[in-house]
């Protein structure tokens, strides 16, 4: 049976209650025993030493034979005063230990026995013994405590003094202790295991959560959500995955309208040049027109191989295969030759182009891959671009990096659509009825390809305003020179030598 982690998690908080209770039960019956013996030992003490000052006071001690005459009758009534409050026995024994007063008169056990010599030992080095046993192993049949001293006058002994009361009193006094710790630690366990319960079933809540709504992202369900009330990790797991399913969201939506566009676009251009080259061969297309259809088909051909060659790239880059061949070249002639390929559209539009009269700007990167960017985004700049407008180029060189700009006139990005153009698929909602050509995937590629070159490139808005992409590439390892006019053909230039040799303006487009 698959065991969930609510009972794992359960079972291992129960299991640290009940070994902390039982360490704790430990600790509490050793230092509550501790407390006892100490407490016993120090009333012993008290009694034993008012019975040591009676002997001192009603004895007579012979210091040169070292001898001492006992006045029995008065010590051990006096002994029996002391002992009986505490439940105790004194017995006063000679040097040998051999007992020679005890309490219990008649019925002293004591008498019977010697104190063993370890014990008299101890006392004589020590100046007290204290014991929790059956002294010396056979003189009492049940545990006592026992505390001795030694009689001591002007530095010479006469004798030990001992007083010992049973420990049965110790094992009640546990039995008791015990039967309040085991009710409080019933009491506390069952509250812990309450607490424990339902902490556990919230920590876990969204765990179960996260675990129903991976099962519906694998059905293609990206709509649920976890609700989150804390801060803390399961918090910020929960926070996390949510983010996740919106992207996976967001990602599903993009894919579907890339199926819906690719399909559209692969199915309108096949579908033209079927029927153009079907008009040809039946003849329905007159032989006068075929040379200007056959122009179509060829413009549909190339618009499916820049559709293919950008998803082929898209692969490269997703893949880790795409590989950049860098050189040294003249960013200014790149982007003034693809400013020339969109002529007709600019000068629809009679758009007003800045920036290109510049000197070289030598930079080192791949060429081909720098002029699909530059195409990428000059084809969005013209196409979004209002009519009257501009497009502007800047150049700016700061030491190892180059930065490249390029600007248009225009309706402008929203804020909620700049932190998303650059995504794969996503096309924002003007794109969608300006650009009926495009799939989403240029501004992907552009800053796939910059940050290949090591680069980065930004996007700055206003609304109503402007658009403008400025990326970074790295300056080649040669001294760019001034900005001056003369040394380079600016775009002006081009133009015109364009329109001497009348080449035909190009009419292509490569953003996917």
């Amino acid at each position: 049976m698959q065991k969930s982690i609510f009972s794992k998690y359960f079972r291992v908080c129960a299991a640290v209650v009940i070994a902390s209770i039982a360490v704790l039960g430990s600790l509490f019956i050793t230092f509550s025993s501790n407390y006892f013996s100490s407490e016993k030992a120090t009333l012993l003490r008290k009694n034993i030493n008012i019975a040591r000052r009676v002997i001192l006071n009603t004895s007579q001690f012979d210091l040169e034979n070292n001898s001492v005459q006992l006045d029995i009758v008065t010590l051990q009534n006096s002994f029996i005063l002391f002992a009986e409050p505490s439940d105790s026995v004194i017995f006063f024994t000679d040097m040998n230990g051999n007992t020679l007063i005890c309490t219990e008169g008649d019925n002293c056990n004591h008498k019977t026995y010697q104190v063993p010599l370890d014990i008299r030992t101890k006392i004589t080095q020590k100046g007290e013994y204290f014991e929790k046993g059956k002294l010396g192993g056979s003189i009492y049949k049940t545990s006592q405590y026992t505390l001795g001293i030694p009689v001591i006058v002007e530095g010479k002994q006469f004798g030990y003094l001992f007083i010992s009361t049973s420990a049965q009193a110790l094992n009640t006094f546990l039995i008791e202790m015990s039967k309040i710790f085991v009710l409080s630690a019933i009491s506390v366990l069952l509250l812990a295991f309450i607490v424990t319960y339902f902490a556990t079933a919230k920590m876990v809540r969204p765990l179960r959560e996260m675990s129903q709504a991976a099962k519906n992202f694998g059905k293609g369900d990206f709509t649920a959500r976890i609700n989150i009330d804390t801060d803390d990790e399961i918090g910020q797991l929960a926070s996390s995955f949510n983010n996740m399913a919106k992207s996976l969201s967001a990602l599903e939506s993009m894919r579907r309208s890339f199926i819906a566009n690719v399909s559209h676009e692969l199915k309108t251009p096949m579908t033209s040049i079927a029927g153009f080259v079907d008009g040809i061969l039946d003849g329905t297309i007159p032989r006068e027109k075929q040379n200007e259809y056959l122009r179509i088909v060829s413009d549909e051909v190339k618009r499916l191989s820049r559709l293919v060659k950008s998803m082929l790239n898209l692969s490269r880059i997703e893949a880790g295969e795409l590989k950049i061949q860098t050189t040294q070249f003249n960013v200014v002639e790149t982007i003034c030759q693809t400013v020339f390929s969109f002529e007709r559209q600019i000068n629809e539009k009679h758009l007003d182009i800045r920036g290109l009269d510049q000197d070289k700007v030598i930079v080192e990167a791949d060429p081909d891959l720098i002029h699909q960017v530059v195409y990428n985004l000059t084809e969005n700049a013209v196409k979004f671009a209002n009519v009257d407008g501009y497009l502007e180029f800047s150049f700016t060189v700061e030491g190892t990096i180059t930065y490249i700009g390029i600007k248009n006139s225009g309706e402008g990005l929203s804020k909620e659509e700049i932190p998303r153009v650059f995504d794969r698929f996503y096309k924002t909602d003007k794109s969608r009825g300006i650009d009926k050509n495009g799939v989403g995937l240029g501004l992907y590629i552009v800053r796939s390809v910059i940050n290949l070159h090591g680069g980065d490139i930004i996007v700055r808005s206003v609304q109503g305003e402007y658009t403008e992409f400025v990326f970074s590439i790295p300056t080649a390892k040669v001294k760019n020179s001034a900005l001056v006019k003369g040394k380079e053909k600016d775009y002006n230039e081009l133009k015109e030598k364009r329109e001497k040799e009348s080449l035909p303006p190009t009419n292509s487009s490569q953003k996917d």
